[in-house]
């Protein structure tokens, strides 16, 4: 089946979306990483013109939630303040841009996405959703996440790889951002209809031979929560982080830094280890084995509350589990072995597919998931 469009659109800081909780702000951290400072006063924010609480998404964003119509622009004050908005509108609605959790400074992620952010204005006109994996670490940990353009580590050298080919354009730290520029041109150019992603551009269009030319490396394991090198790894359980817990931890740790991830995962720069029921610090922790989205009454999309029954399924199912409020399946694009998905007020299920599929179960209670899990 083909995926529902989205209603609205890619909310920013400039255009955020109204959401069943008031207005949905993103904050779109350069280098996917905020100081001390900034998570400090983003917290302080959420708080006094938001509900408190916050979404680390699936592109290593962060939004504050609940913020009203009239507190918008005071609001954006404030996050200039803070140095969280350092774009005007349109470059700041360009910057989707992910980053390998462990970058260093002046290594080749470090040294591409800078020379990127000061050439943003050069980009062609692109879906909001449109994004850039810098990934020029040892090897790929990006795969998995979502992205259209992509520069990865190669047998020999970088590469620039569309999403949707196996094959990438050699390039070097230099080259890396004109090239990036070409290929964003050359979609920009090819792409009719309404097609928003690359993938699905080359599933229609053959990309030209000379963006087709090396393989990346496999890919390396991704993160999970606990110590990392000079850093700790938590996890937000579901993506939802509560502002004031966040500020605690950051005090409790002496975080000199905080860097986002696509995986619902934050890493906290030079921080002491210390214990904690607001986050998970376990890399076999339950609940990162399920994507759950913000659900009702926060959506509007949505007919039914997702995180309390994620909360509820946490350690039951031994299969990977994705709970969308509505057909969208905004918490996760990818295929789940079980999706439950809301619809009229109930839940429908689809096995190894994605929440626009097919369901093979409709109308399932929260009760009777609870109680049938392990046969599906």
């Amino acid at each position: 089946m083909t995926r529902p469009a989205a209603k609205g659109w890619c909310p920013g800081a400039y255009r955020p979306m109204m959401s069943g909780d008031g207005l949905v702000v993103r904050i779109r951290p350069a280098m996917s990483r905020l100081s001390r400072a900034q998570v400090l006063g983003l917290c302080d924010l959420a708080q006094h013109f938001g509900s408190g609480v916050l979404d680390l998404t699936s592109r290593a964003n962060l939004q504050i939630r609940g913020v009203s119509e009239e507190d918008h622009e005071a609001l954006l004050a404030e996050l200039k303040a803070l140095g969280l908005l350092p774009d005007d509108p349109d470059l700041e609605a360009r910057r989707n841009i992910l980053m390998p959790h462990d970058w260093a400074e002046d290594d080749d992620s470090h040294r591409i996405c800078s020379d990127l952010l000061t050439r943003l204005a050069d980009l062609p006109d692109l879906p909001a959703k449109f994004g850039i994996a810098i990934d020029a670490g040892p090897a790929p940990v990006l795969q998995s996440a979502s992205a259209d353009l992509r520069i990865e580590r190669a047998e020999a050298g970088l590469i620039l790889r569309a999403d949707g080919s196996a094959l990438g354009k050699p390039t070097t730290v230099d080259a890396a951002v004109s090239d990036m520029l070409a290929l964003a041109q050359w979609f920009s150019d090819t792409a009719q209809g309404g097609t928003r992603r690359m993938k699905t551009l080359l599933a229609q269009t053959a990309l030209p031979d000379h963006f087709a030319q090396q393989p990346a490396l496999a890919a390396r394991a991704r993160p999970n929560a606990g110590p990392a090198q000079t850093a700790i790894i938590y996890g937000a359980p579901y993506g939802q982080i509560q502002a004031q817990a966040l500020a605690d931890l950051i005090e409790r740790t002496g975080a000199r830094a905080l860097r986002t991830t696509p995986w619902r995962l934050f890493l906290l720069e030079d921080a002491a280890p210390c214990t904690t029921q607001d986050f998970i610090d376990q890399a076999d922790d339950p609940r990162l084995t399920i994507d759950a989205c913000p659900g009702a009454p926060m959506c509007t999309s949505a007919s039914v509350q997702t995180r309390d029954l994620a909360h509820q399924l946490a350690g039951i199912s031994p299969k990977r589990l994705h709970i969308s409020g509505c057909a969208k399946g905004c918490a996760r694009a990818r295929p789940a072995p079980l999706t439950l998905i809301g619809r009229d007020g109930t839940f429908d299920l689809v096995k190894d597919g994605h929440a626009w599929d097919v369901p093979v179960h409709t109308g399932l209670t929260p009760d009777d998931i609870k109680t049938r899990i392990g046969e599906f």
